[in-house]
């Protein structure tokens, strides 16, 4: 990969990229390669984009020109509304998406790698994920940055979805 590549800026969501990055992030989704139960559904909550900012932390992956490249939900510790489970001295990462142009040059890398430093700066002790067997890439994305599986805390948010759990130590 060359430099042009690889740059790309990561900050917080502004509202006038709100419903950009619901689109993105429907897109991202729509693209993996086994879809999921209930998309349909899940598509309202990954379009409202306004409703998450409003609770929590979310990021975007620009480039230097400010065209979208991704987005990322951080949720800060277990009184945050989109916190799946979260125990007092962790953080989390919800719904993730790259656009479908972007994959693969290190987008999703870099907005998990921001959440992990917001995380550790935060003082908080472990970083938790959920994520699906139809997402392939991000199961090795978080692996790869030493992410383990935490089957006691697998779940199933509705019929036909099964939610792989993973963590990582911060300490």
């Amino acid at each position: 990969m060359n430099a042009s590549e690889t740059t790309y800026l990561i900050r917080p969501v502004r509202p006038d990229e709100f419903r950009a990055l619901g689109e993105l992030t429907v897109a991202a989704y729509h693209g993996l390669p086994d879809p999921m139960d209930h998309q349909a559904e899940y598509d309202i909550q990954l379009r409202d984009v306004a409703r998450r900012a409003r609770t929590s932390c979310v990021l975007v992956a620009t480039t230097p020109a400010g065209d979208l490249l991704g987005g990322v939900t951080y949720v800060s510790g277990p009184q945050d509304p989109y916190s799946e489970q979260l125990d007092e001295g962790e953080a989390g990462i919800r719904m993730l998406a790259v656009a479908p142009e972007a994959q693969g040059r290190g987008v999703g890398r870099a907005l998990t790698v921001d959440c992990l430093e917001r995380a550790r700066a935060a003082g908080r002790r472990r970083m938790v994920l959920h994520t699906g067997r139809w997402m392939p890439a991000a199961v090795r994305l978080y692996e790869s940055l030493g992410f383990v599986p935490a089957t006691e805390i697998d779940f199933s948010p509705a019929p036909g979805i099964d939610l792989l759990g993973y963590v990582l130590d911060l300490a």
